[in-house]
C-alpha cells in the first residue's frame, strides 16, 4: 500500500499521520466507491422483492443504524471545536462528511422500503439501547472530554457499527450489502484514527486505562443488547447471534481494554 507513490512502512510515522488525516487522502479513499454510486449503490442494481416481515425488519433494523449515524454525526462535528491538534480537526472534518453521507443513503434506502417520511420516523422505529448509547456520547462531547469522546465514538461506536454491517451484509439482499460495503470502508478508517489516537494517548498516560475501562463496561451493554435485538430482528439463529458481539469485542480488545 502506498501514498503519493512512496510506501507507507517507508514513511517516518509524523508524516505517516500528516498524510492519513488529511482531505486528499480522504479524497483518495473514498472516490473509488463512490463515484457512480448514488446512494452508495450501482443504479443498475435491482430493488429487491421483499416479504412484508423481511421488509419490516429491515426498516427497524436501518432506523436503529440511522441512530447510530445521527450519533457520529453529532459527535464529529462537535469534537472539532476541542480536537487537540489540526490534523485531528481535519480528519474529524472528513469523518462529518462520511457520516452524512452515511445517513443520507441509509435514508434513502428506507424511502425506497417505503417509508413516507424517513427522517421523521427512523428514531420511534430505532432500538432503545442505542438511543441511549447516543445521548451518553453527547454528554462526553458536551463536556468536551476529548478522551471520553473518542473512545464512545471512534473506538466503541465504530467498532459497534463495523460489527454490525459486516454480519448483515452476509445475508441481506444486495442492494442493501452493496450500500453497506461503502460504509464499511469508511468505518476502518474511522476506527483507524480512534485507536491510533488513543494508542498514543495511553503510552504518554497509562492511568487513564482504568477510568475508559469503566466507561467500556458502561457502553458494552448497550452495544451488546443492541446487537442482541437487531439479530433477533433480522431473523439471525440464535446460535449464530454471537458472532457479532464476538466481532466487536475484537475490535475493541486490540487496545488492551479486555485486561
Amino acid at each position: 500500500m502506498s501514498v503519493e507513490g512512496v510506501e507507507i512502512h517507508a514513511r517516518d510515522f509524523d508524516g505517516f499521520l500528516k498524510e492519513v488525516h488529511s482531505f486528499e487522502f480522504w479524497f483518495q479513499s473514498v472516490e473509488g466507491y463512490l463515484v457512480d454510486h448514488p446512494y452508495g449503490v450501482d443504479p443498475k442494481a435491482p430493488i429487491p422483492d421483499l416479504t412484508e416481515s423481511e421488509r419490516d425488519a429491515l426498516i427497524s433494523t436501518l432506523s436503529t443504524y440511522c441512530v447510530g449515524e445521527v450519533a457520529a454525526l453529532d459527535g464529529a462535528s462537535g469534537m472539532i471545536g476541542f480536537a487537540p491538534n489540526r490534523q485531528s480537526k481535519i480528519f474529524l472534518a472528513t469523518q462529518v462528511v462520511d457520516e452524512a453521507r452515511h445517513l443520507e443513503v441509509m435514508l434513502h434506502r428506507l424511502s425506497e422500503l417505503g417509508v413516507t417520511d424517513a427522517e421523521a420516523e427512523f428514531e420511534a422505529r430505532a432500538n432503545p439501547n442505542l438511543l441511549a448509547f447516543r445521548d451518553r456520547l453527547g454528554e462526553f462531547v458536551a463536556a468536551k472530554d476529548w478522551e471520553a469522546s473518542i473512545f464512545a465514538q471512534n473506538v466503541i461506536l465504530e467498532s459497534m457499527e463495523f460489527a454490525a454491517f459486516h454480519s448483515h451484509m452476509q445475508t441481506a439482499d444486495p442492494r442493501t450489502a452493496e450500500m453497506l460495503a461503502g460504509v464499511l470502508k469508511d468505518e476502518r478508517r474511522h476506527m483507524g484514527f480512534g485507536e491510533n489516537d488513543l494508542g498514543r494517548h495511553l503510552e504518554q498516560s497509562p492511568h487513564a486505562r482504568t477510568r475508559l475501562r469503566e466507561i467500556k463496561k458502561e457502553l458494552d451493554a448497550l452495544v451488546l443488547a443492541t446487537f442482541e435485538d437487531s439479530q433477533r430482528a433480522l431473523g439471525t439463529p440464535a446460535s449464530e447471534r454471537s458472532e457479532v458481539g464476538r466481532l466487536y469485542l475484537e475490535s475493541v480488545a486490540r487496545l488492551g481494554f479486555d485486561k
